[in-house]
């Protein structure tokens, strides 16, 4: 793995980059006064790396503000839930014309009220594969379950009048074992009802950048990023990875 992989260049005198090929070994000092962009080959040690931990590299980027951010924790998540649960379901909001509403009560000592809004097409519940459904006042471990089955899910809950998003902290959709996070700074969240213009496609594929796009969501997207620092007893040189 790249971790290990890192640690063993670090154990080595020297580390040669192979680019360029063609040109002959340029002093780091001589870069650093250099004007950019150019083209170098170096012959450098790697003397240290950030951040130490791999999984620690994976942030999330918004290109529109160009803001990075940490990735939320799991247990933020669930806070957040345990939160909107408090709120219990309003009934007047269940089965409209474009969703069905299925409800019910947990049987533990908090007897949660726990709605799902399954979104139709053509007045038809598509095959779970097919299928994306909104949960009100589920836990992280009912999200995930259903995650497993359905095609998407999205965390809402009730207000007098709509169904509405999570605070952003939270993801905004969650697909497979991937959780989509929105900008807090740059999105301007819509009306959840702007789901029902995609349930109406001849073929609704519930795209995340499709479903981002109607609910006022700028998509925030997994970056990987590293920072090398480089040296070769003329200068050290710092190198950055940032890659989708």
């Amino acid at each position: 793995d790249l971790e290990s992989h890192l640690q063993r260049c670090q154990q080595l005198s020297v580390t040669v980059l192979t680019d360029h090929q063609d040109l002959n070994n340029t002093e780091l000092r001589t870069i650093l006064n250099s004007t950019a962009p150019q083209q170098y080959r170096i012959r450098a040690k790697l003397r240290t790396y950030k951040p130490q931990k791999l999984y620690q590299s994976v942030k999330l980027h918004c290109s529109k503000c160009n803001s990075l951010q940490e990735i939320p924790d799991g247990d933020d998540f669930d806070l957040i839930l345990q939160g909107s649960a408090v709120t219990t379901p309003n009934p007047e909001l269940h089965n409209t014309s474009w969703y069905d509403s299925v409800t019910w009560t947990t049987r533990d000592q908090k007897q949660r009220k726990i709605a799902i809004h399954f979104v139709k097409h053509d007045e038809m519940l598509q095959q779970p594969e097919d299928t994306l459904l909104m949960i009100e006042g589920g836990t992280l471990k009912e999200v995930w379950k259903l995650t497993k089955r359905f095609k998407c899910v999205i965390p809402v809950r009730s207000t007098e009048c709509s169904l509405e998003l999570l605070d952003l902290s939270a993801p905004f959709l969650l697909q497979g074992n991937i959780k989509y996070y929105g900008c807090k700074q740059c999105s301007t969240p819509k009306p959840i009802k702007g789901l029902s213009s995609i349930a109406a496609e001849q073929r609704p594929s519930w795209e995340p950048t499709e479903i981002a796009q109607v609910l006022g969501i700028e998509p925030l997207q997994y970056v990987f990023i590293m920072k090398f620092t480089l040296v070769d007893g003329t200068g050290a040189l710092n190198a950055y990875l940032f890659d989708y």
